[in-house]
C-alpha cells in the first residue's frame, strides 16, 4: 500500500465506492501515479481505511474501500486560544499545532491584537494538510474570531494561562478535570492588565510561565503545547 493519507470528509464505511474531488484525483492520479488496483488510505472521525483504486475514468478516482485500519480516537480535547496573526507565522503556527495534538483552534481579538480576520477557507486547508502528514485521524474545527468575554463566559474548560508574570512553571495535574485542556496565548504585545486579571478570575484557570524570554506568538504556541502535552502523556 501506498504512504498515501487523505482526509474524506464524506462518511466512510467497509466496501462502500465513492470518489475522491478533482483535486485530491489529481494528486493521487498524477501526481503519485498510483494505479488501478494500487491502495492509499482514506482517514475521517469514523477512524481510517484501506481504499482500492477501480478506475480513472474523466481523471477522477474512484475507489472502493477494502478494510478499516484504525479505529475511532478518543483523545483528550486540547483547545487552543491564540490571537491571529500575520500570514506566514500564522500558517506554520496553526500546522504546528495541529501536529502537537490540538482539538480545536479559538481565534481570540485581545485589547493588542494586530490582525482581526481569519481567512477560515485557507486555514481549514493547512489543518488538514498537517493532520495527513502527521497519521492523525481526528482533524481539528476552526472557529470563528471571538473576545475574550465571549470565551470566558461559553465554555467550559481547564484554562492553562500562559502567563510572563507567573512565578509558577509547573502544570499541577491534579486540577484538571474532565472538561476540555484549553491552552491560552497572547497577541504580539502580551494580554493588556484588565485581560490579566479577567483570566485570572475564570474558576478553573492555572497560570504558568513557559519561559524567561518574551517569545513570539508562534514559538509560545508551540512551547506551550508542547508543555502541556508531555505533562498530560
Amino acid at each position: 500500500m501506498s504512504n498515501i493519507r487523505l482526509f474524506f470528509k464524506e462518511s466512510l464505511s467497509l466496501n462502500l465506492i465513492a470518489k475522491l474531488d478533482k483535486s485530491q484525483s489529481h494528486y493521487v492520479n498524477k501526481v503519485m501515479r498510483v494505479k488501478v488496483d494500487e491502495a492509499f488510505s482514506l482517514f475521517n472521525s469514523s477512524g481510517e481505511w484501506e481504499a482500492k483504486i477501480l478506475n480513472t475514468s474523466k481523471n477522477i478516482v474512484e475507489f472502493n474501500i477494502t478494510k478499516q485500519l484504525r479505529q475511532k480516537e478518543n483523545i483528550k480535547e486540547l483547545w487552543l486560544a491564540f490571537s491571529p496573526i500575520k500570514s506566514n507565522y500564522f500558517n506554520f503556527m496553526i500546522q504546528k499545532a495541529t501536529e502537537l495534538g490540538v482539538t480545536k483552534f479559538l481565534p481570540i481579538i485581545f485589547d493588542r491584537t494586530i490582525v482581526r480576520k481569519i481567512n477560515k477557507e485557507r486555514l481549514e486547508k493547512v489543518i488538514i494538510e498537517a493532520a495527513e502528514q502527521s497519521n492523525r485521524i481526528n482533524v481539528p474545527s476552526i472557529e470563528e474570531p471571538q473576545s475574550l468575554k465571549e470565551l470566558l463566559n461559553n465554555e467550559k474548560m481547564d484554562l492553562i494561562f500562559t502567563d510572563l508574570n507567573s512565578q509558577n512553571k509547573k502544570l499541577n495535574l491534579a486540577k484538571l478535570t474532565s472538561n476540555p485542556t484549553c491552552v491560552i496565548v497572547g497577541p504580539e504585545g502580551d494580554f493588556s492588565e484588565e485581560e490579566r486579571e479577567e483570566i485570572l478570575r475564570f474558576e478553573d484557570v492555572q497560570p504558568i510561565k513557559i519561559n524567561e524570554n518574551i517569545l513570539r506568538s508562534e514559538t509560545a504556541v508551540i512551547s506551550a503545547l508542547s508543555i502541556v502535552n508531555y505533562s498530560l502523556n
